[in-house]
């Protein structure tokens, strides 16, 4: 018995997400299927972020078990060769057999693009969120720098959100001007559930002038989902890339 670490990127478009789900495909649900159909054995994918329905990702990871003796630089070939078009494997190699993604020290990168011009641009509509909005880039910014360090996170979550601690480390956030898009970018050690998009709707209200930089520590401080922003829509959110330290 090896373990095998994918390198999955895809478009989420048409997903319900990466966990599989009783109402819709997703890509855990599709990596599975192509897998045990690939090795005629059953597989069961062990996922090391569990994006959200409509979230995109360019290197999420992935690992599984399997006995069959297929070289672990062979498996991107024979599964693209399977996978739709909106799914794909970027790297395969193997790992230790007892590597397990979410159970060891690792940081995730996320990015938020917000396409901000007069009009909806069309071939931008499915990795952006519109919005003709002026926005102040530098308040923005002023707001983000709160974000860095280790807090308790409880409002910038689900309000259902079920886990042992809402405590979470965040490396940097970064917010840049980028022609027609802001784009947000969020590096930390682990996300809770809508994480990210809740803190890109609060910086949104910032950059419109509903909300001051400084309340972000006072938001923190309430740990109430209430006291934060909107959740941003998934279609402007990518998994940029996967460290493990």
């Amino acid at each position: 018995m090896k373990r095998i670490m994918l390198t999955v990127a895809y478009d989420g478009t048409n997903y319900h997400g990466w966990q599989i789900q009783k109402n819709g495909e997703t890509i855990e649900g599709i990596l599975n299927r192509c897998l045990s159909e690939l090795l005629q054995e059953k597989i069961e994918v062990i996922g090391a972020s569990r994006t959200d329905s409509g979230v995109h990702a360019l290197g999420n990871v992935a690992v599984f078990d399997t006995d069959r003796r297929i070289p672990a630089e062979k498996f991107p070939y024979a599964l693209n060769a399977r996978l739709p078009e909106d799914v794909k494997i970027q790297d395969a190699r193997e790992v230790a057999p007892d590597f397990h993604p979410r159970h060891c020290e690792s940081r995730k990168t996320y990015e938020y693009r917000i396409y901000n011009a007069p009009f909806p641009m069309p071939v931008k509509r499915l990795y952006s969120y519109f919005s003709y909005t002026p926005y102040n880039i530098e308040a923005m910014r002023e707001a983000a720098a709160y974000f860095v360090g280790i807090h308790d996170f409880k409002s910038f979550c689900s309000a259902d959100t079920q886990v042992e601690s809402t405590v979470r480390q965040v490396d940097e956030v970064l917010v840049e001007k980028q022609e027609d898009e802001i784009v947000i970018r969020v590096t930390g050690r682990g996300f809770l559930y809508n994480m990210v998009r809740i803190m890109v709707g609060t910086l949104m209200e910032v950059g419109r002038g509903h909300r001051l930089p400084e309340e972000i520590p006072q938001i923190l401080e309430a740990k109430e989902r209430k006291a934060a922003g909107p959740t941003a829509p998934a279609c402007g959110l990518t998994l940029i890339k996967y460290e493990f330290l």
